[in-house]
Formats: C-alpha cells, structure tokens, sequence
C-alpha cells in the first residue's frame, strides 16, 4: 500500500471511507478462499493483512516491505504478524499485492518473483489504480509508473506466470465524479495527493455509497477506481 497515503491519515486510516471500502471488498475478493497464511508485499504498516487478521479468519502474516528499517514480530487479535524487509520460501496461501505493482518498472518480473516463494495453489489478490486516463498529479505524488484497464492487469499477472480466477472494478459508484474532478483538472500534474481527512458525515455517506457497490462488485467489468484481480499460481 502507499506509505504516503498512510502518513496523511495517521491513526484515522481505518476510518477512512477510501480504505474501509477497500478492506470490505478485499474481504469480499477472498471469501471463498478462506486464507490462514498471508504474504503481504509491499505491505507497509500491514493495514489489509491486519484487517484480514481480524475480520477474515487469516491466522498469521508475513508483512515484508524493503522500507522497514528492521525486522520485527507483533500481534493482532493473538496471531503473529511479521515484519520483513525480505523473505525466502514460504507455504503462505494468499499473496497480498495491494496498489504495489504500480510503483515498479518491472510489474511481471515482481510477480514472477513472489510466484516462486508460495506453493502451488496459492492464491494472489492485486489491486492497482484504475484506468490512463485518470493520471493526476495525485499518481505524480504517490510516484507511480502507470495505471492499468482490467485487462492490462490480468494480462501482466499471466506473463508473470498466474492463472485469473476472477477480476473486476471497484469504486465504480463514485468514478463518475472522481472522473471529472481529474478531467476537469486534467494537464496539471504538480505532485498532489488527492486524499483528504474526512468527518463522521462525509466518511460515514461515501462509506455507505461504497457498501451499496459491493452486492455487484464481483461482475463490475465495466469501470471503477480500482482493478481487484484474484489470480492462481498454477
């Protein structure tokens, strides 16, 4: 996940509408995988393996992260939670990709790499920002590379040696106007990010908008913020 998004939300993150959302649709993404082991790359402070920690009945995670500026164990609800700048081998299950891939040159070679950590069967959960045409000087800001249509994504998982079991947009309630805030807007690419601090009531609404989405998330192929991609090491 972005670390910068993290230092502008602080301790408010898992009140953020954006991330809340976010979390209730990557459980939705991993139910009927019913994951134990997480490997979460480029995990950050590990927010969406904690979230499944707590919410989805994962039991440990591997959170690694070449920003950690040490190794180190911790806890959620009981159940490890490592931090690592690198990991060898693992039998975890479910690969966590959460707006990661976006931020390398070489996106397939990132997940070829992690491929051959996990066993066969394993699964890997993707996320990555939604869509060329919404590039902003919010990407500029958060340094990404691109941004990618559901089908670029799917594609850059195959070559990296995956099956797709399921892929679809989110935040697709809220694209139209997060459209033409960055159309309007469109030519001025200054390092901004668009992520704002929220109250009870502008959280508590797009919340709410998000959570209506999310009965037809699962065969939203037509537009969103955000591609989820559920893919398969063979």
């Amino acid at each position: 996940m972005d670390l910068k998004e993290e230092d502008i939300l602080g301790a408010d993150i898992a009140r953020h509408w954006y991330y809340r959302s976010k979390a209730a649709a990557l459980r939705r993404a991993v139910a009927d995988v019913h994951p134990q082991r997480l490997l979460d790359v480029g995990a950050g402070s590990g927010f969406f393996s904690r979230h499944l920690l707590n919410e989805g009945g994962a039991q440990s995670a591997l959170c690694v992260d070449i920003g950690y500026d040490r190794d180190r164990d911790d806890q959620v609800a009981g159940k490890p939670v490592l931090y690592r700048r690198d990991t060898g081998a693992t039998d975890c299950d479910l690969v966590l990709m959460m707006d990661v891939l976006e931020h390398v040159d070489d996106d397939r070679g990132l997940v070829r790499h992690y491929a051959t950590k996990v066993p066969s069967g394993a699964r890997f959960l993707v996320t990555v920002p939604a869509f060329s045409f919404l590039w902003s000087g919010h990407d500029v800001f958060l340094e990404h590379k691109r941004r990618y249509r559901l089908g670029e994504i799917e594609a850059a998982l195959r070559d990296g040696g995956l099956s797709i079991v399921k892929g679809a947009y989110y935040f697709g309630l809220v694209f139209p106007l997060a459209a033409a805030v960055r159309l309007a807007a469109r030519g001025a690419i200054e390092p901004k990010s668009s992520l704002k601090k929220h109250g009870g009531l502008t959280n508590g609404l797009l919340t709410a908008i998000c959570a209506a989405e999310l009965p037809l998330f699962p065969i939203n192929r037509l537009a969103g913020l955000s591609a989820f991609v559920l893919a398969r090491k063979p």
